[in-house]
């Protein structure tokens, strides 16, 4: 459990994962309302993965399913979309 006030080490992976997601999309020269479509999801549900949420104040966590998706649409491999876990987000896996 983080401390009041503490940085969420979930939040600001989502949120790096949003922004690689985003620079592909943009390398690509796609709307997201083309890459949601292609990928199999609403427009909105996109605009929350790049801003890195789920719902408001919820870290994205997106099913591998729809990774995969969004990595064929966008033909990168899936590992140019995730962001290299930092010790602190491990430490928070245990």
């Amino acid at each position: 459990m983080l401390a009041a006030g503490a940085p969420d080490p979930w939040a600001d992976y989502s949120r790096t994962f949003g922004a690689n997601l985003q620079r592909a999309r943009l390398q690509m020269g796609l709307t997201q309302e083309r890459v949601a479509h292609a990928a199999g999801l609403s427009t909105f549900t996109y605009q929350k993965l790049e801003k890195g949420e789920s719902n408001p104040g919820t870290a994205a966590n997106p099913r591998l399913q729809t990774l995969v998706s969004l990595s064929l649409v966008l033909r990168v491999p899936v590992s140019d979309l995730l962001p290299v876990p930092t010790e602190d987000l491990l430490r928070r896996a245990d």
